[in-house]
């Protein structure tokens, strides 16, 4: 009998030692990354920067595929797909939440079949008009709206996308009414912009400096708590408007599969967090005109629960139906 007492007590041991040494042994093998769009975008450049600061720190590569379309559904689907062992992870934006409500095909709770892991980082927003548009500054432009309701136009990337839904947002708390154009693409939707043919988008920060820097655009307002370094002498919508919270960023996170072990996503989001404590990471993030966020994994999954919670509002406002 004590023969049996002792080996039930040194297997138990021995199996206590090998979970410990299983969860410290994490990562083992390169770690795949996915996100759903296309190489070379702003949202590939910021995971790429996140994949390689990680990998450093966990020793094993960090390799990043590029699954775009289906409104990132693709991508998030293929996770989904993948054992939930830490070795596949979604580097999501905010189509995690959004895609959920405007695909049928979606099939998947952002809140429930995910766990979150971290906030990574946030480009803010900017109000944009054509350079030759007869307004100078942003209550102007205001003005000029409210005084002829459905004149003007605005465009977006395509119905339901960031720069549909965060103008939406805006004019619906402003009180103010403009048409929608979606385009096929956030290129021709700034041509069209840049031509007149629309005349106010909300897009990222980085995506039209090119268009402010050779005078085609001029930016109104940024919806940031705070002016960006970047652009300076152009005022928050708080400083504007009176929407004294208003705040709009293309945001990014890291998700994994719900049923991943919580040891693995501590250790990524310990691995995150250590990247945005380190000034060299956080220069080329801010060169790149993201704001780093960071956190713990209950803050992103609060962050994705109040996200989800607005866009749906926004959404069902805004008329636009699932496809």
């Amino acid at each position: 009998m004590k023969k049996l007492i002792r080996w039930l007590l040194a297997a138990g041991a021995m199996g206590l030692w090998s979970a410990t040494a299983g969860a410290q042994a994490y990562p083992t093998k390169p770690i795949k990354m996915v996100l759903g769009f296309p190489a070379g975008g702003p949202t590939d450049v910021t995971a790429r920067m996140f994949a390689q600061a990680m990998a450093e720190d966990l020793g094993q590569p960090v390799v990043v595929e590029n699954k775009p379309g289906g409104g990132s559904t693709i991508a998030t689907k293929a996770v989904l797909a993948a054992p939930a062992d830490g070795y596949t992870l979604l580097y999501n934006t905010s189509s995690l939440v959004l895609a959920a409500v405007l695909y049928k095909s979606a099939n998947y709770d952002p809140l429930k079949d995910f766990a979150p892991v971290v906030r990574t980082a946030g480009t803010p927003l900017l109000v944009a008009v054509p350079a030759g548009f007869p307004t100078q500054d942003f209550k102007e432009f205001s003005a000029a709206i409210r005084k002829s309701p459905g004149k003007y136009n605005y465009g977006s990337s395509g119905a339901g996308t960031i720069d549909h839904l965060a103008p939406a947002l805006l004019l619906s708390q402003l009180q103010l009414q403009m048409e929608h154009v979606p385009y096929a693409g956030t290129a021709p939707a700034l041509l069209g912009l840049a031509s007149g043919d629309v005349q106010m988008m909300v897009t990222t920060l980085t995506t039209i400096t090119p268009f402010l820097q050779d005078r085609r655009l001029r930016a109104l307002a940024i919806a940031s708590p705070q002016r960006s370094e970047m652009l300076p002498d152009v005022p928050t919508i708080a400083e504007v408007s009176n929407l004294p919270d208003f705040e709009m960023t293309a945001w990014t996170g890291i998700v994994v599969s719900a049923a991943t072990p919580r040891d693995i996503v501590d250790r990524l989001n310990a691995s995150v967090n250590k990247a945005l404590k380190s000034p060299r990471f956080l220069a080329r993030l801010k060169a790149a005109g993201a704001e780093p966020y960071g956190g713990t994994s209950a803050d992103y999954g609060a962050y994705l629960a109040s996200e989800s919670k607005r866009w749906k509002g926004v959404i069902e406002r805004a008329g636009v139906q699932p496809q």
